[in-house]
């Protein structure tokens, strides 16, 4: 099955039926290891928008009456189907998005686990309440759903970030649609086939593709009540900007520029293996991933040599190989950016231990191969210190002391994730309690909040209030309703 849904193409899913998208194909869904064109995504049309947005505004009363208990029941046979497709799921992902196997699926696992707490909207839906306000009077709070919502989400996790917003959205009462990334459509193509089976009724989940005109069309349609949307912080700044000219809540999600701060007491084996699954994994092409790394101290003398010994060995090629460690980036334009960056890196001061722009995978198979990259010495005037490079490319800075190094990451503009690596629990809490990032790990290179944490994020990281994920994720997709009753007794009839 994981061979037989890129030869279907490109499909829209509207009101419980696939269909050809209306607007010309515009963009090359490549598979990023061989460079071959599986397919073709289309630009995106106001027409294909608006027909999604009627589909999801015409299920949205039936299925905002329907109890919690039952809504959550299709959510259970989705978890469970998920399950029974795991690998063919995580097969398609890695053939579209060039990460490794065990990266796909690690992926879908988080998405399943999004699945899973959604599960429990007949708890967290839950309001609040209060007798006697005022003498015979009662105060009550409701959550109701907005009606339809929509969201945008990248390329690098084509299964997991959709399932950070569907299944909270649904399981509220909303209805909804999906734009996922023209890039990697297929992944959640065949999610939307398993959708079908649990007998969800038509219309309550949508699926548009297209680019910027299909974005646009989202942010303008006065049906959509909320939009969500990860991608890079000047496009969330867009996204975000337009839906609320527009009276739309939107939470957005945009770049990063991570920091790990390394001390001198750190375990040198278990830190160096950490970071450099978090610099490295997924090529580089996550929003959590580790690009700077700041020793302090004496960390200085051995951090450097151990991090580029530890990427010299990772294995680069096809994500379907048993055992290759790191995949291409997504496109050939994106290999061509990281590598200028690593050279403008280079002409700005720093001195490259492991320059990935040798990788020979790239040459051998035409895939979008970047090896693990190591700069040493960024300048603190450099432009890379500001630029989310996206890629395999981890820039070292030293700092005297911890609080050196925690102003190099207040003086980012990015404000996702930050760690440290010590063995000082006096160190980590300073660092947590003042640090500037919304997502903190103390001896974790991956940030990552489970399912029931918001995905958090600060200043240019994100724009909103509200959170993916967890309790965040049902506040955005509800509005409070307070009813304020009284029922004098003069009023009642007598019994």
């Amino acid at each position: 099955m994981a061979s037989e849904i890129f030869q279907g193409g490109v499909l829209d899913h509207i009101g419980g039926s696939w269909r050809r998208p209306s607007s010309e194909p515009t963009t090359d869904v490549l598979n990023p290891a061989t460079g071959q064109v599986i397919a073709q995504s289309p630009a995106g049309s106001a027409g294909d928008v608006a027909a999604a947005v009627e589909a999801a505004a015409a299920a949205f009363p039936d299925w905002r009456a329907m109890p919690p208990g039952d809504r959550v029941q299709y959510l259970f046979r989705l978890k469970q189907l998920l399950e029974d497709h795991f690998e063919e799921i995580a097969r398609i992902t890695t053939i579209e998005n060039g990460k490794t196997l065990a990266e796909s699926r690690g992926e879908l696992r988080r998405g399943i686990e999004n699945i899973e707490t959604a599960c429990g909207i007949p708890t967290l839906m839950q309001g609040y309440n209060l007798e006697d306000i005022a003498s015979g009077i009662d105060e009550l709070m409701f959550r109701q759903p907005l009606g339809v919502v929509a969201a945008i989400t990248p390329f690098n996790f084509p299964s997991m970030i959709p399932l950070w917003f569907l299944p909270y959205a649904i399981a509220c009462g909303n209805t909804f649609v999906l734009k996922p990334s023209e890039r990697v459509p297929f992944s959640i193509i065949r999610i939307m086939q398993l959708i079908e089976k649990t007998g969800l009724p038509k219309g309550v989940v949508n699926i548009v593709n297209g680019g910027k005109a299909a974005v646009d069309a989202l942010l303008d349609h006065p049906m959509v009540q909320a939009i969500s949307f990860v991608g890079s912080s000047p496009v969330a700044r867009y996204v975000y900007a337009r839906a609320a000219a527009n009276g739309k809540r939107a939470q957005c999600q945009g770049g990063a520029k991570n920091h790990v701060v390394v001390l001198p007491d750190a375990d040198h084996d278990a830190t160096t293996k950490i970071i450099a699954d978090s610099a490295y994994g997924c090529a580089g092409q996550r929003c959590l991933a580790v690009s700077v790394a700041v020793t302090v101290g004496e960390a200085r003398e051995w951090f450097p040599k151990s991090i580029t010994g530890a990427a010299s060995v990772l294995k680069v090629g096809s994500g379907l190989e048993s055992d290759v460690q790191m995949g291409p980036v997504i496109t050939p334009s994106s290999r061509h950016r990281v590598e200028e960056l690593i050279a403008q890196g280079a002409s700005e001061g720093a001195r490259p231990l492991l320059d990935g722009r040798s990788a020979s995978a790239s040459r051998q198979t035409g895939g979008n191969f970047v090896g693990p990259t190591v700069l040493d010495g960024i300048p603190a005037s450099s432009s890379l210190a500001e630029t989310e490079i996206f890629g395999p490319v981890l820039s070292l800075i030293h700092a005297d002391s911890v609080d050196d190094a925690t102003a190099i990451i207040r003086h980012n503009s990015f404000g996702n994730a930050s760690s440290i690596f010590t063995t000082s629990g006096a160190a980590a809490r300073k660092f947590r309690n003042e640090i500037p990032t919304g997502n903190v790990g103390v001896n974790v290179g991956v940030a990552a909040p489970m399912a029931y944490f918001p995905f958090s994020g600060w200043r240019g990281s994100f724009f909103g209030i509200l959170h993916a994920q967890g309790r965040d994720a049902v506040e955005f997709y509800t509005a409070e309703k307070v009813v304020i009753e009284r029922w004098p007794k003069e009023w009642s009839r007598k019994f």
